[in-house]
């Protein structure tokens, strides 16, 4: 059976859904094609569950250390068989929302991993069996199948895990080594260590969050030690073995950690491969899709957003990327994308999240001269009467020559919500006396942005 759309998405993720239910408000006939459940990366492996287990973490480090304000609970269990159901079933609810969603505005969702026979046609195959079960075509299609794990390719890597992995676990491991030293790696060595798993992070390099700014970077390494997580530096993953009911890591210094299971976070990249995109000979960008401001890739017909370009890996501007292409294509709406001073946060326990540009590439654009850093520690209020005193800090990065705020970055409670509020501001070009004007708000983590003198 075959079928003829205006629009075909390759991918129900975050940003194909967004196209696919903008292209369709505007009286587009759209099919959409998943492999998996509907919902992608982000909802099913990924930022949901992800911050689900972040709040199971805080709410458990919450009562451990809360003594001082007069709450005092004898024993603390933890039951990580039920917080994993109660995730996979809200995972579940949020795929079936999605999935109404389309039915709603009349698309066509077509299960099976979608596959290129012409550029102008799809064909849909069934993963199990191989073979095609349908064929459609369109006058656009819109590739958005985000991104997968990478992997080692090491003696024994098939013992491990990688992040696809965790939410499918139905208990949590006594101890586990963790792969990797960006953001999904911190990440899950918080949830994990507060939640009672003994963590041990293996990392290449001489830092953690390489590419953040190097404020952030140090209160996260001094985060991490301080739970208790055992950070090995300058050393790599050479293989993995089974030793009776644990798993031996030979490391590239000779050494050997055993742990439970071990957990591959070592970043991810493009799932371009299974698309059979190389009679298309499209152009790429390293291991990219090349695409122009339209998300036109070098075929007019093709386009592409999310993971599998070279833009910032993240939801929201996957989303952003999935509505201006069909509020171009299919509204004539003549919009871009902005990039600029895009907000990201890490979910560690507490939180780091940042916004424009770091001290250290402020000072290649700008020179070191005509940079000036305003900055803060402290202990926030809330950890006043608990055994946690884990800090707050809070750093302006300001160009001296017009008194412009060029980056805004922060570790502490609540920190990815504050910053929010900051990139707006940020956007609007404010200045350091704009923040120096601003009434503080008392008694605030916040207020610390708006009484920061040099």
């Amino acid at each position: 059976m075959e079928f003829y759309f205006d629009l075909i998405v390759i991918g129900a993720g975050s940003g194909g859904l967004a196209a696919a239910k903008r292209a369709a408000s505007y009286g587009a006939k759209v099919a959409i094609i998943e492999v998996n459940q509907i919902g992608g990366t982000c909802v099913i492996r990924g930022c949901v569950p992800k911050k689900l287990m972040v709040y199971a973490a805080i709410n458990r480090r919450n009562i451990i250390s809360s003594e001082g304000y007069g709450l005092k609970i004898n024993q603390i269990s933890f039951e990580s068989n039920i917080l994993l159901k109660n995730i996979r079933e809200e995972v579940l609810r949020l795929s079936n929302f999605h999935k109404n969603s389309l039915e709603k505005l009349d698309i066509k969702v077509f299960k099976g991993l979608g596959r290129f026979s012409s550029e102008k046609e799809v064909e849909i195959i069934c993963p199990k069996t191989n073979k095609v079960i349908n064929k459609i075509s369109a006058k656009k299609i819109l590739i958005s199948v985000g991104g997968k794990p990478k992997k080692l390719n090491i003696p024994g890597i098939e013992l491990a895990w990688t992040s696809d992995d965790i939410f499918q676990l139905h208990s949590f491991p006594k101890s586990l080594l963790i792969v990797g030293g960006g953001y999904i790696a911190c990440e899950f060595a918080s949830i994990f260590q507060n939640l009672g798993t003994t963590v041990t992070q293996l990392i290449r390099g001489k830092s953690l969050l390489n590419g953040f700014d190097k404020d952030l970077s140090s209160c996260i390494e001094e985060l991490t030690t301080s739970m208790g997580i055992n950070i090995i530096y300058k050393n790599e993953l050479r293989s993995i073995q089974k030793v009776d009911e644990n798993l031996e890591s030979t490391l590239d210094s000779g050494s050997k950690v055993l742990s439970n299971n071990i957990l591959i976070a070592t970043g991810r990249e493009p799932d371009l491969q299974p698309l059979n995109l190389d009679f298309l000979n499209l152009k790429m960008d390293g291991p990219y899709l090349e695409v122009d401001d339209l998300n036109q890739t070098s075929n007019s017909n093709i386009f592409a957003i999310g993971d599998i370009t070279n833009k910032p890996s993240l939801t929201p501007v996957a989303i952003e990327q999935g509505r201006v292409f069909s509020d171009n294509f299919f509204a004539d709406l003549k919009r871009k994308v902005n990039y600029e001073n895009i907000p990201k946060a890490v979910f560690t326990i507490p939180e780091i999240s940042t916004v424009g540009l770091s001290e250290e590439i402020a000072k290649e654009i700008y020179s070191e001269k005509n940079i000036k850093i305003y900055k803060c520690n402290f202990t926030p209020m809330s950890n006043t009467f608990k055994t946690n005193k884990s800090k707050c800090m809070l750093k302006l990065v300001v160009n001296n020559l017009n008194d412009k705020v060029l980056g805004c970055h922060m570790f502490g409670e609540s920190s990815s919500e504050i910053i929010q509020m900051v990139s707006i501001s940020l956007n609007a070009g404010i200045t350091k006396k704009d923040f120096d004007t601003t009434m503080a708000l008392h008694p605030t983590i916040s207020e610390e942005f708006v009484t920061m003198y040099g």
